[in-house]
C-alpha cells in the first residue's frame, strides 16, 4: 500500500513517516500542497494523509479539488481544529476519517487500516474509466479513441475526467469549473464553454450534450460505438 504524506512541519511529518513505514507501508512526504495533484496524477496512491495547515495551500481547498476531480484516493485529515462543526464540515467535503493534532502514531495506523479495510470491502471501480470507444488513462493523463490517442491539455484531460467519472449526472458549470481550478491561476468566465468546444472538435460533437439551463453531461455511448 502506497500512502502520501502532507506535512510541513519537520518533526511531525519525520515521526509519521517513520512510524508508518516500520508499519508496512511505502510513504512519500510532501512539505506543501502544490504539488500534490502532480502527485496523484503520476502515482495511484491508497491513502492521502492531509494536514490543514499547510503553507502554500489551504488543505480543505485541496480536499475539494481532490473529490471534484474524481481521483480515486482515501483522504485522512490531520488538522488542530477540534469542533464538531469543524469535523463534520469536513466530512461532508469528502474527508474518509480525520484526526486531531497531536497524533498518537498507533491510532493513526490503526485509522488507516480501517479506511483501507473499507475501500478494499467494495466493489473496486474502474481504474480507466471508460464511455464507449473512449478510455482515459489517470496515471498518465491520457486518453484513447477507437484505441488512438488523442492529445490533450491537462484541462482538457480533467475536464473530461470528471465528466466520465460522473457520467450519470448533469454537472453544472460551477462543478466544472472546480475541476479546472489551479492554485496559480484563476478560471476564466468562459472557460468550460471553450474546452468543452475542443473536446467535442477531438472527439465527437455528440460526446459532451448541453442540458439547457443546467450544465453538461455525456452522450449515450451507442453514439459512438
Amino acid at each position: 500500500m502506497r500512502l502520501l504524506l502532507v506535512e510541513d512541519n519537520e518533526l511531525l511529518g519525520s515521526a509519521v513517516h517513520k512510524g508508518l513505514m516500520r508499519a508496512g507501508y511505502a510513504v512519500d512526504w510532501s512539505r506543501g500542497g502544490k504539488e500534490v495533484l502532480s502527485s496523484l496524477a503520476s502515482c495511484n496512491y491508497d491513502c492521502v494523509l492531509l494536514d490543514l495547515g499547510l503553507p502554500d495551500v489551504a488543505g480543505d481547498s485541496l480536499l475539494k479539488i481532490i473529490r471534484s476531480r474524481g481521483i480515486p484516493v482515501s483522504v485522512i485529515v490531520i488538522t488542530a481544529r477540534c469542533g464538531i462543526q469543524d469535523r463534520v464540515r469536513l466530512l461532508d467535503m469528502g474527508a474518509d476519517d480525520y484526526m486531531v493534532k497531536p497524533l498518537d502514531l498507533e491510532e493513526l495506523a490503526s485509522r488507516v487500516r480501517a479506511v483501507l479495510r473499507r475501500v478494499n470491502g467494495k466493489a473496486p471501480s474502474s481504474i480507466e474509466p471508460e464511455h464507449g470507444p473512449l478510455k482515459l488513462y489517470p496515471s498518465h493523463r491520457t486518453a484513447t479513441w477507437h484505441g488512438d490517442i488523442v492529445a490533450l491539455t491537462n484541462k482538457e484531460f480533467w475536464l473530461l475526467e470528471i465528466l466520465v467519472r460522473r457520467k450519470t449526472q448533469v454537472l453544472s458549470r460551477g462543478q466544472l469549473e472546480e475541476a479546472l481550478y489551479t492554485f496559480d491561476v484563476e478560471v476564466e468566465s468562459n472557460a468550460v464553454e471553450v474546452h468543452i468546444h475542443y473536446l467535442r472538435r477531438k472527439f465527437s460533437p455528440n460526446l459532451i450534450l448541453t442540458v439547457r439551463g443546467v450544465g453538461y453531461q455525456l452522450g449515450p455511448e451507442k453514439l459512438h460505438a
